[in-house]
């Protein structure tokens, strides 16, 4: 069996142990076993870090195109509302799955004490 990628396993939202296994149960919440490897995914604990990627990279596209916009087109404010508020809920919950699973397979791969077991 080939060497895969923890990284991009957990950017996958896939078992960041092997590769294959289911790393949620639902929207966010983390399964608590892996279905392939029996991996216990139940102490792995991303924290706040998702969100703050998510914030950053959606805040940073959102607004770069509503100021290019604004600068290009000049448009009302409602067509501004209607256009960027819903693109940035979809790009923050578009974002928010990958960004934990990766930040989830990024304590895996550096050995984080709370992600893995090897002791």
């Amino acid at each position: 069996m080939a060497e895969h990628n923890p990284l991009l396993s957990g950017l996958l939202c896939r078992c960041p142990n092997c590769g294959q296994g289911r790393l949620f149960d639902g929207f966010l919440k983390v399964a608590p076993r892996c279905d392939a490897c029996g991996y216990d995914l139940a102490k792995a604990d991303s924290g706040d870090g998702p969100a703050v990627f998510v914030i950053l990279i959606a805040g940073f596209l959102v607004a770069f195109a509503a100021l290019y916009t604004e600068i290009a087109y000049r448009p009302p404010i409602w067509v501004h509302l209607v256009i960027w508020l819903p693109l940035t809920v979809v790009v923050c919950l578009g974002l928010l799955r990958p960004m934990k699973g990766l930040m989830l397979a990024a304590q895996f791969a550096n050995r984080a004490s709370q992600a893995r077991n090897d002791d």
